[in-house]
């Protein structure tokens, strides 16, 4: 940069120097050659006057002195001539050898009558160019005679001292040129390295003020606009996290996608829903191939407007709600609401529905049925028909309050209105709680309850919700295990707490089933569990006592080897020091 600065200012001021010395040497030198020129002959028609007044004092005595004494002192060359123009003296030259001078310019004015004859010509005699004055004196005429030779020195002298001037000039330009380039190009320098600076994205270089100039402004101006674009990109950058935060903080899925389909940003979420995550900057087909999505995206794009539609994640299987808005850029950005849960409880809420309306339409039909036939019955049907009747319908009755009232406990437990009194409590009282309340009843059906604890740690629980399944699991051993039967009750102590199960060795359940067996309404044998009175409910309630308790539960089954049912409760913060040891 320096040496292009340099060789610019150089060429200029060159350049400036040039013209300025052909400028003086043509307009100047040539005004300065007329002055000069009308100066000597000024000069040398005074110096011509004096001799023809010597020349007149003297009369004829020894001319030839006398012009070679006023050639001397006035540095010309001087001579006499007579009317018919005849040389009479001369300074330089022999006058008997001098041809007549009656025919040369500057006499011929003089014999005419003038009062000064003046020439400029080249003298035959001594072979120089003169500039000749004459004057007139009784008896002929003087004339003097200056050599144009010293013009042309006087002004070549003068050409080299504006020769020599233009050089010096130009040897201080080329200094000035050197400091100014160097100057500017230090200056310079630093702005372009601010700028690259800046360009590169540092936007926090910053510029020094220097001398009061153009430059100075430039680069003041340059430091604002820096501070300025730092202040505005810092606002974005903070408006970007922030959106950005907000975007992932949300539960839905969104993704930005462009014109022509690529990935231009996606949140968190919409990371975690797809396997691998969203490939930014790729087409989104390459992550996404789900035909409904990109159908909502695609018609967004072509037609600018908001689009809706649903789409499912069939690899694992997560339904959502799609919401499909155009960019200004032309892109679209999606929204994807998850509606997987949504939909599991309104399937769920419809199989409800059915579920409590086919279990109460039979013992309502019942109800209905024998209460009508009591109804049309006259006064002779026997006692024994009648309260047959009305211990039918007094079954019909008890099992809708029982289903009734399982479908408020089930509610209670998972809406968390019942709650929870949590205490460090021993399995062992657990387990005999539970088989004391079916003592008796085991033994009017030949049963034989066995419990099976060892020293397992303390549980952290509700006792009564906890009871209330055990005596569940305990009282479904009972409906559908072999008449004479053992029926285990034990807690035992496992990695994640302790187990509490129930074991039969009655039929076993089908493995099919066994995913099942825990929501609501759901019988292995719908018939034997409405004979024993069942309403469907009981592991779905028990299931959710155990979830309260942040404990699993789940049914173990082998086909003519019984079945064990089994929960897990976590350690008592009291017991859990202890389980780690």
């Amino acid at each position: 940069m320096k040496s292009r600065i340099f060789a610019k200012l150089t060429g200029v001021f060159v350049l400036i120097i040039v013209a300025t010395t052909l400028l003086l040497d043509i307009s100047i030198r040539r005004v300065w050659q007329e002055s000069l020129k009308n100066e000597i002959e000024q000069s040398l028609t005074e110096k011509t006057r004096v001799f023809a007044y010597h020349v007149e004092q003297r009369g004829s005595a020894d001319l030839r002195q006398l012009a070679t004494n006023e050639a001397k002192l006035s540095g010309t060359r001087a001579t006499v001539i007579d009317t018919s123009g005849r040389v009479l003296a001369d300074s330089q030259a022999d006058p008997a050898t001098m041809e007549n001078h009656a025919s040369r310019p500057e006499f011929k004015e003089i014999l005419s009558g003038s009062a000064v004859g003046m020439s400029q010509r080249h003298s035959a005699t001594v072979g120089i160019d003169y500039l000749y004055v004459a004057l007139p004196i009784r008896g002929g005429a003087v004339r003097m005679a200056y050599p144009l030779a010293l013009i042309s020195a006087t002004l070549a002298s003068a050409q080299r001292n504006l020769i020599l001037a233009s050089i010096a000039a130009l040897l201080a330009v080329l200094l000035l040129a050197g400091y100014i380039a160097h100057s500017f190009s230090r200056r310079l320098g630093k702005i372009t390295d601010f700028a690259e600076r800046i360009a590169a994205g540092d936007l926090s270089a910053r510029i020094a003020p220097g001398a009061n100039d153009e430059i100075t402004e430039v680069a003041l101006v340059l430091d604002r606009t820096a501070r300025q674009l730092e202040r505005s990109f810092r606002e974005v950058e903070n408006s970007r996290q922030e959106l950005e935060t907000l975007l992932n903080s949300m539960q839905e899925a969104v993704v930005a996608v462009s014109k022509d389909r690529r990935v231009l940003w996606a949140n968190g979420p919409m990371n975690r829903a797809v396997p691998g995550g969203v490939r930014i900057a790729a087409p989104l087909v390459e992550s996404i191939r789900v035909p409904e999505l990109m159908n909502t995206i695609q018609e967004t794009i072509d037609k600018q407007e908001v689009r809706r539609g649903r789409a499912e994640l069939t690899a694992q299987g997560r339904q959502f709600q799609i919401t499909s808005a155009p960019m200004p850029g032309g892109g679209a950005v999606a929204v994807l609401h998850e509606i997987t849960e949504i939909e599991r409880v309104e399937k769920a809420r419809r199989d409800f529905v059915a579920n409590v309306s086919h279990e109460l339409r039979t013992p309502l039909t019942s109800v209905q049925g024998y209460v009508e036939t009591l109804i049309e019955m006259d006064g002779s049907s026997d006692r024994a028909t009648v309260m047959e009747f009305l211990d039918i319908i007094r079954k019909n009755t008890a099992r809708m309050a029982r289903l009734t009232e399982d479908l408020l406990v089930l509610a209670r437990v998972e809406s968390g209105e019942d709650s929870l009194h949590f205490e460090a409590v021993p399995p062992q009282m657990l387990l005999l709680d539970a088989t004391n309340s079916f003592s008796e009843l085991a033994k009017l059906r030949g049963h034989i309850l066995e419990v099976k604890s060892g020293a397992a740690p303390l549980v952290r629980a509700d006792p009564e919700k906890i009871h209330q399944v055990l005596t569940n699991l305990i009282d479904n051993a009972l409906k559908y295990s072999a008449p004479s039967g053992a029926i285990e009750v034990g807690a035992r102590r496992v990695e994640a707490g302790v187990e509490f199960y129930v074991r039969d060795f009655g039929t076993g359940i089908p493995s099919e089933h066994l995913p099942r067996l825990f929501e609501r309404f759901y019988r292995v044998d719908k018939a034997r569990s409405r004979d024993s009175g069942g309403t469907g409910l009981g592991l779905a309630i028990a299931k959710h006592i155990v979830l309260k308790h942040s404990g699993t539960i789940y049914a173990e089954s082998e086909l003519n080897r019984g079945s064990r049912f089994a929960f897990v409760l976590p350690f008592a913060a009291s017991a859990s020091g202890s389980t780690a040891a």
